[in-house]
């Protein structure tokens, strides 16, 4: 097993925690031009295609979504493993937030349950990411939904291999005092509905939000409901 594969994931929030600061001006001063343009609509519509009253946003990052969502009445809890989004989160409102991980949130659950988990560009790891997919049918009421957002993987494979594994990270097309970027595992099309499907959930729609602006998938859109 090669380095990065033992120690992908342990890598992901401390490289988060150096760029909190920049990531979360970024998001708030509009400087992502895909998430603008395409991907902040998208998932918040998939999320609204279904009556919504209380949601987990697992890797809420500063906030954004849950105050999105907050607006048109839904209750959120939004969990991220970088302390200092967190709290930048939590000076924002429009939910409640704790720090938790995603290996937390797998291991020792929570309570409640929850009508939508929405994992938004939050699911970066490997094992980290089976761990959040595996507890979410624990997690879900009657009829909820687990909702990925990820980067589409024909578009975001670039030059390489069509495979998974491990990637290094880039703040590329992002303006900002960004240092080292956290690396990133890949999956195939076929390995995330495979790992869905392993998981005890049923995949109900795959989603590609275009971009206007270059004509291909903005992203990708997982929705599924625990069987």
């Amino acid at each position: 097993m090669s380095e990065r594969a033992e120690h992908g994931d342990r890598e992901i929030p401390g490289a988060w925690s150096t760029n909190a600061r920049a990531w979360t001006e970024a998001v708030r001063q509009g400087r992502i031009p895909s998430r603008q343009r395409v991907t902040n609509a998208a998932i918040l519509e998939a999320i609204f295609d279904r009556q919504t009253t209380r949601l987990l946003d697992v890797g809420c990052g500063e906030g954004w979504l849950a105050r999105a969502v907050a607006a048109r009445g839904v209750s959120v809890l939004g969990i991220d493993a970088v302390a200092a989004l967190v709290r930048e989160a939590q000076a924002a409102g429009g939910g409640e937030f704790a720090v938790m991980d995603h290996r937390a949130l797998a291991d020792e659950g929570l309570e409640e349950r929850f009508d939508a988990i929405v994992c938004n560009f939050s699911l970066l790891g490997d094992a980290d990411t089976r761990a959040v997919i595996g507890a979410a049918p624990a997690l879900l009421a009657a009829g909820g939904r687990l909702l990925i957002q990820t980067l589409h993987p024909v578009v975001a494979c670039g030059e390489f291999t069509y495979s998974d594994g491990w990637r290094d990270g880039s703040w590329d097309g992002i303006e900002g005092d960004f240092e080292a970027a956290a690396p990133w595992f890949f999956r195939t099309l076929e390995s995330w509905v495979r790992l869905i499907a392993s998981s005890g959930l049923r995949l109900e729609r795959v989603l590609e939000p275009v971009d206007p602006a270059s004509g291909l998938p903005a992203s990708v859109i997982f929705v599924a409901s625990a069987l």
